[in-house]
Parts: structure tokens; sequence; C-alpha cells
């Protein structure tokens, strides 16, 4: 048992790991805003929100939005107590925990889709397959979207009733204030057990499980499904019988992104999940335990910022090209168009239908 000189000087460490955890937490979400806003804002204005191809992200970019929005209020309601903070602070975590399992599962849909995309083509260019099909895997693609939102919320549905019944607010911001992903259990250990001090551990701790096992199931269905893709890609660019300079530099960087994605993904969301792993198992109040709530607050809060690099500059570069190349198309001649068509009628078909119709992977 720690001496009260010690245990005041403990108390002083932990303000200033908040108070410096307030700013880079502040900081990072409002990157996140910043960056899934202008993916957001690009396809309203590109009136993209339809294409299949944007559809995923723009989802994807709408519960970083609401995450880092979760991040920001947590941070400005630590420096500026308000009344019932208590309350408002416990349901604005349970708020954020939502958005945190949705964000894993529109990961997963995003990857989905770009999957579904090439064995779409794949199999049209292999065995023509018909409409009917495109259109049930279209329908299967909106339940998967709609699940993505349905799923965490109704996690969550036992924290805010039993929660709120059970009074598990009571205390919740003493000393972490709003800030997301800090939570701890608000009964003191050395209470008497009771009816409600029982559901607020367990609602805990069911909290923390929800996370950690949605994490691994993204994680491990993001590797599952890009390893799918990449496979899925040879096979389709080999069946074209021809692979020139362009085909294998496409599979190069396939390669590298099926690499990239579940590592960006991975290092975004590690601190946070060995903070929960700590939760359950170990002391809090160690030197590591600091340490991972710094690298926590960089990484998890900058969620929406990483998505927007990794995720939409590849869609932006697509589309760039693709109005670069309907723009040459335009601009060309007559007869430059004939020669260029009587050219190609010379070499096989499928090396530029497998970069456009692969364009959208990864």
């Amino acid at each position: 048992m720690a001496l009260p000189a010690e245990a005041a000087r403990l108390d002083g460490d932990w303000q200033e790991v908040f108070s410096a955890l307030q700013w880079i937490q502040f900081t990072m979400a409002m990157l996140s805003v910043i960056g899934s806003s202008s993916i957001i804002a690009y396809a309203v204005f590109q009136n993209a929100v339809r294409s299949p191809e944007i559809r995923p992200l723009f989802y994807l970019s709408l519960s970083d939005l609401f995450l880092g929005m979760c991040w920001l209020a947590g941070a400005l309601l630590y420096s500026t107590p308000t009344s019932k903070q208590d309350l408002v602070c416990y349901n604005l975590q349970a708020a954020g925990q939502i958005f945190y399992v949705a964000s894993f599962l529109y990961t997963v849909n995003y990857t989905w889709h770009l999957y579904m995309d090439l064995k779409m083509k794949y199999n049209q260019n292999l065995f023509r397959i018909p409409p009917q099909v495109v259109d049930y895997a279209s329908c299967i693609g909106r339940i998967a979207t709609i699940s993505s939102s349905l799923i965490p919320f109704l996690l969550m549905v036992p924290v805010f009733c039993l929660g709120n019944s059970s009074n598990c607010y009571q205390n919740f911001s003493q000393k972490h204030g709003c800030l997301l992903m800090h939570t701890e259990i608000a009964v003191p250990a050395n209470e008497p057990q009771t009816l409600s001090g029982s559901v607020c551990r367990a609602m805990h701790f069911y909290g923390i499980g929800v996370f950690l096992i949605s994490f691994l199931i993204s994680f491990i269905a993001i590797l599952v499904i890009l390893s799918q893709a990449r496979g899925l890609y040879k096979r389709f660019v080999n069946s074209t019988g021809f692979l020139g300079d362009q085909q294998w530099a496409m599979i190069k960087m396939v390669e590298q992104r099926v690499v990239f994605y579940p590592v960006a993904f991975f290092c975004c969301w590690t601190p946070a999940v060995l903070l929960g792993i700590m939760k359950l198992t170990v002391s809090t109040t160690s030197k590591i335990y600091m340490a991972l709530l710094i690298l926590q607050a960089l990484t998890a809060a900058s969620q929406g910022l990483l998505n927007c690099i990794v995720y939409g500059w590849t869609q932006h570069i697509f589309l760039s090209l693709k109005r670069n190349a309907c723009r040459d198309v335009d601009t060309q001649t007559p007869l430059l168009r004939s020669q260029k068509k009587s050219y190609s009628s010379t070499l096989p078909i499928s090396p530029p239908d497998t970069e456009g119709s692969t364009s959208t992977l990864l």
C-alpha cells in the first residue's frame, strides 16, 4: 500500500499524463475529422456516393468522422467540466465504442467490396455471368453495409441500458475525465459486493471484451480477404495470356498493398488492444501503461486521418487517372482514334482490360 505522500505524487503524475493526453487526443482527433470530412465532401460534391467503388469508402469515412467527433468531445469535456459530467462521459464512452466497432466492420466491408468487385469482373471475363448474379452480389453488399452499423449498436445496448439503470456512471470521470478508452471500474474494490456493483463490473469487462474480439475478428477477416484478392488477381492476369511490364507492376503493387493495409490497421489499434489486455490481466499503474496511453492517443485517435491516406488517396488517384484517360479520348482526332483502335486490335485484348477492371482493387 502506497504512503500518502507517494500516492499524492502518483496522482500528480497521472494528472500530467492525462493533461498531455488531452492535447494529443485533441490534435489527432481534429486531423482525423479533417481527413474523413475531405473524403465525404469529395464523394458528395463529385456525386459519387452511389458509385460501387466509392460507397464503402464513404461509409467508412462517415464512421471515422463520428468517431473523431467523439474523441474531440472527450478532449473538450476533460478541461471544461459540466453538470452531470459523469453521466455524459459514461454515455460518450459507450457511443465511442459503437464507432470503434463500426470502423472495424466498415474496414472489413471496404476490403470485401474490393474483393467482390474483382471477383465479379473475373467471372464476367471468363464465364459471362448473367446480370442477375451481379444484382444478387450488390444486394449482399448493401446488407453487409447496414449490418456494419447495426451490429455495433446492438452490441452496446446492454452497456447503455444496464449501465445507466445501475448508475455505473457514478465517479466515472473522476480520474481520466472524458478521455475516450480510459475506462475504469467506477465501484471501488473495497466496497461490499452489491448487485449494482456486479452489473457495473460485468459491463466494464463486457465492453473491453467486445472491443478486443471485434478487433481480432476484423483483423483476421482483412488478412483473409486481401490474401484471396491477391490470388484472384494473379489468376485474373494469368488468364489473359499476356504479362507485360505493366501487368507485373500491377501485381507488385497489389502484393505490397496486401501487406500494407493490414499493417496500417494493426499499427493503428495495437496500443489500444494492449491496453485492453492489460486492464483485464495486470496492474494499470506501470510506466509501460503510461507509454501505451500516449501511443494510443497518437494512433487510435488518428483513425480517420490514416484511412484518408491509406484508402482515400488510392481512390482519388484512380478517379484522376480515369478522368485523364477520358480527357485524352475526347481530345484525340478521329484519325488518331482509328489508328489506335487498329493497333489495339492486333494485340491481346486483356492487358488494358486487366488494368481497367482492377483499378478499383486496393
